[in-house]
């Protein structure tokens, strides 16, 4: 009797498990408001400035720049095997593009598992067509020894440019920027982008400081599955890019769900251990009382 009771309530909680996987799940977002302005008038020369998302865009290769030891290059050079993060900055930057250079170096040492220059790339390109191929040379150097790890300076590009190609390459990311005559500097904002192997606008990352986690899964996402493991995809099945953050958030009915099939083999199985267990005893009492 006991052992009925047992069972019933095992089966009891295989289809609760069951209905759970059936289950219709809504779960409210919040609404992105990107672009949206304050009630106080800014002043116009912010009104030029901004990062307007523009995923799955495709990013023109044939643009031409000059990496920082002088020598002509194209996009399409640091595309084709693996994902790409581009920032725009400008290297006589007095603040602000240090400061994203430093968020993204210390991003790059938190992804333990891949490297620049192995598993990704990354390009950082001055918007100020005064940069020259020292200033960015100086620059990737500075950045470099933040961030020791074998292959690196095959990885990580600092490029300049003529005016025509660089605006060319910020109006496809959707990177705005501005000249400020008054004290003699660039409005921008502040982030990165992260591109797939062909070149499309893959994820947006925001500010001055990305969680290593996040670009992590964006790097696996954009690679297509030519990076990371069966582990890394489920994870990415239980957690979704969000455009709006520029960050990764967990899919609550998909751990759900998850949840539910794993209790569901869980169970079953042990079941399946009980019902066998008996079978062999009964067995085995049968051919006792026929000997």
């Amino acid at each position: 009797m006991c052992r009925i009771k047992i069972r019933g309530l095992i089966t009891a909680t295989i289809l609760v498990a069951g209905a759970a996987l059936c289950a219709k799940a809504q779960v409210a977002a919040p609404k992105a408001e990107l672009g949206q302005t304050s009630s106080a008038q800014k002043p116009s020369i912010l009104d030029q400035v901004g990062i307007d998302q523009h995923l799955n865009a495709q990013v023109p290769l044939d643009l031409a720049f000059t990496d920082e030891n002088g020598r002509p290059v194209q996009l399409r050079q640091y595309f084709g095997q693996k994902p790409v993060v581009v920032t725009m900055v400008y290297y006589q930057c007095p603040m602000l593009c240090s400061q994203v250079l430093n968020g993204l170096a210390g991003t790059l040492n938190g992804i333990t598992r891949f490297n620049v220059g192995r598993d990704f790339n990354v390009i950082t390109v001055s918007f100020d067509p005064r940069d020259t191929p020292d200033a960015a040379a100086a620059s990737k150097k500075k950045f470099l020894s933040r961030y020791r790890r074998e292959g690196s300076d095959q990885g990580w590009h600092f490029l300049t440019g003529r005016k025509d190609q660089i605006e060319a390459l910020a109006q496809a990311l959707g990177f705005r920027y501005a000249w400020d005559p008054e004290i003699q500097q660039f409005a921008h904002a502040s982030g990165i982008m992260l591109l797939t192997p062909g070149g499309r606008v893959a994820q947006y990352y925001y500010g001055i400081e990305y969680a290593p986690r996040d670009l992590q899964y964006g790097i696996i996402e954009a690679s297509r599955g030519k990076i990371g493991n069966i582990v890394d995809q489920m994870i990415l099945y239980c957690y979704q890019y969000d455009p709006a953050k520029g960050k990764y958030g967990a899919v609550i009915f998909r751990i759900l769900k998850i949840s539910a099939l794993a209790t569901v083999l869980v169970l079953g199985g042990f079941m399946v251990i009980m019902f066998r267990r008996d079978y062999a005893q009964a067995r085995q009492t049968k051919w006792i009382k026929a000997n």
